[in-house]
């Protein structure tokens, strides 16, 4: 059979992208809960639980925020992710996670590739 019409016009690649992420601060004492939406690597539209609500970061994105965040029920579920998904599984997390308490003094050097 004939091969497909592959004209560059008429084809491409999309990517939806969500991505979850769980910051801790002295273990369970401190956690914020990111939730972010990225079209072809564009950020779109961003929950962060430190805010409480979505924002838009592209015009398409800031009228879905305005959406979401006229929904009661919907801002209560991403709220409580910081409990459900975070704390949850915070024991899970603990030993892949990096937690910086004590920022480097400025007498510390990174050695560069090249140093040994």
């Amino acid at each position: 059979g004939a091969a497909p019409d592959l004209c560059p016009a008429h084809s491409g690649v999309f990517q939806l992208m969500e991505k979850a992420e769980c910051y801790f601060v002295n273990g369970t004492d401190n956690v914020r809960y990111v939730q972010t939406y990225s079209y072809n690597r564009e950020r779109v539209i961003m929950y962060d639980s430190d805010v409480g609500h979505f924002v838009g970061f592209t015009p398409f994105g800031e009228q879905v925020a305005r959406y979401v965040n006229s929904k009661p029920e919907t801002l209560e579920h991403y709220r409580g992710e910081v409990d459900r998904l975070c704390r949850h599984n915070y024991k899970i997390f603990a030993p892949f996670s990096v937690e910086r308490s004590v920022s480097p003094s400025p007498s510390q050097s990174i050695p560069s590739p090249s140093q040994p």
